[in-house]
């Protein structure tokens, strides 16, 4: 059984499924794509930046290297696809794909899954790894896959060309974690990221969940 920290996680949202955690005294980007440009290149401070998956909403390489220009000593951690792709550019990585792990200070990452989920025959079928954090934040990049073992807090995606809302209330059920917030959502109108809530209330109501607004901080 695990017992979760007395004190709490801090979670900014800088969109889609790009996210700052801190914990512990330690300061971890997730996933800079894309979408999210201007917002994850003018944060400092970081330790580390958590790549799932190569796809661009996900992997913007010249957002990286600004990245790791402006924060000093940070350390880039993902699975092997992202990494053939770092190592082009001459970036050092801490390989971290299905069942293998390592320590960041003092938080734990461990990596979960291979695929990225299907969209249609082969097409964006690349290496994809869902990373728990701190034994207690699971961050699945892009599918479903069950880590296993207890979750404290999920970043649940509700919207994307590989999945269905039934996706996401099935996937919730299954995990049990205590509270959930939507990514995987910067294809989405404004006026429709609360959707997602009404159902996972509706259908997952034992579940917290939340939805985070870009650029939002909240405590987990």
């Amino acid at each position: 059984m695990h017992l979760w920290y007395t004190f709490g996680m801090q979670i900014t949202k800088l969109g889609h499924c790009c996210l700052v955690l801190e914990e512990a005294g330690v300061k971890i980007m997730t996933d800079p794509g894309g979408f999210t440009v201007d917002a994850q290149r003018a944060i400092t401070g970081l330790d580390a930046i958590l790549i799932t998956h190569e796809h661009m909403d996900h992997f913007h390489i010249e957002s990286v290297e600004a990245l790791l220009a402006s924060n000093q000593g940070a350390v880039v951690i993902t699975n092997e696809g992202v990494g053939k792709l770092l190592a082009a550019k001459d970036i050092a990585y801490i390989r971290v794909g299905d069942g293998e792990s390592t320590t960041v200070k003092s938080v734990k990452i461990e990596g979960y899954g291979r695929e990225h989920a299907p969209i249609y025959g082969d097409m964006g079928r690349v290496e994809n790894t869902g990373y728990m954090i701190a034994e207690r934040f699971y961050f699945t990049g892009d599918n479903y896959h069950a880590p296993g073992t207890a979750v404290d807090v999920l970043a649940l995606p509700v919207a994307g060309p590989w999945m269905r809302i039934a996706d996401a209330v099935e996937f919730a059920k299954a995990i049990k974690p205590r509270v959930a917030f939507g990514v995987h959502d910067g294809m989405m109108q404004q006026f429709f990221r609360g959707y997602p809530e009404k159902v996972m209330q509706r259908f997952v109501p034992e579940m917290e969940y939340v939805t985070l607004a870009d650029g939002e901080r909240r405590e987990f």
